[in-house]
């Protein structure tokens, strides 16, 4: 009896164990989503990065950057949250440097960004390098026999400085006036060609469905932090809260597609990720006739 005992309990404490190891697994994943349009005249192939919160990735970040290599990107989208604002950002600097000097990158602001002690460094830094900042504006981009136009906008953060905290009903107005003010400059001139808007927070969906743009690309929830496969896509959003919506995966909103990115953070985070492992996010842009 005592030796069935030892048994069951050794048996349940290596399922315990490897129930833990899955759940703490934090090894990078690439993520592939396709997309098609009558207007997508050869394929692109984009590699999109949000929320590194210049986390580490082997020495000299050479997994993320293999695994961003494997995959031969047309351009790479930087999202948000790129750097950190407690973090020492040398581990983005790595990052930001290989990215710009071997593919065609642009480049939006995150809250931390805003959050950190001086943005305006960060931002020139991110300049310096010849990456784009899209700040309410387009760029035409042309791959193959596709051209497209890049929209971005600054994250709803940029509003709030230099606005009190308690000032709460101010600070949501300031948010919601710069939001739309840049949705509206950054969707000049896209009539025709393929759209893609290139947004942080991805609860504003209902808001970028409004100008048109045909491929929403997102961060910010790091996949709800806590998944439960096949019955739970996150937990908590820093933007939606308990049980958001748009944790991560491809979404449609009217005539828009969102993808949103569960991110790259890992020891940034003040709670690990549970079965919630961080993700390379991949987009095939294909023509319609190439509907997988």
């Amino acid at each position: 009896m005592r030796k069935k005992r030892t048994i069951i309990i050794a048996v349940i404490a290596a399922v315990v164990l490897l129930l833990a190891l899955s759940a703490l697994d934090t090894r990078l994943r690439v993520v592939s989503y396709t997309v098609s349009d009558e207007r997508i005249h050869s394929p692109v192939r984009i590699v999109l990065l949000t929320d590194l919160h210049s986390c580490r990735y082997g020495e000299g970040q050479r997994e993320l950057l293999d695994a961003i290599d494997a995959q031969k990107p047309d351009l790479v989208l930087l999202g948000g949250d790129i750097f950190d604002d407690d973090l020492k950002n040398d581990n983005t600097k790595i990052v930001l440097e290989y990215v710009a000097e071997r593919y065609s990158c642009f480049y939006v602001s995150g809250n931390h960004e805003y959050w950190h002690e001086d943005p305006e460094a960060l931002f020139n830094a991110v300049q310096e390098l010849g990456i784009p900042i899209l700040h309410g504006t387009n760029e035409t981009v042309t791959v193959g026999r596709t051209t497209l136009q890049i929209c971005g906008i600054d994250d709803p953060a940029c509003a709030e400085i230099g606005i009190d905290e308690s000032e709460v009903d101010l600070r949501k107005a300031a948010r919601e006036a710069v939001t739309e003010k840049q949705l509206q400059s950054a969707e000049e001139g896209t009539e025709g060609w393929y759209s893609i808007l290139l947004a942080h927070r991805p609860e504003l969906i209902e808001t970028y469905a409004k100008y048109g743009f045909d491929l929403v690309l997102s961060g910010h929830s790091h996949g709800g932090q806590v998944r439960i496969p096949g019955i739970l896509n996150g937990l908590f959003s820093p933007g939606e809260g308990w049980f958001p919506k748009y944790a991560g995966g491809k979404y449609r909103v009217g005539e828009t597609t969102m993808i949103v990115s569960r991110g790259l953070a890992r020891e940034s985070t003040a709670a690990p990720r549970i079965w919630n492992r961080p993700e390379l996010v991949v987009i095939e842009l294909l023509p319609a006739d190439q509907q997988p």
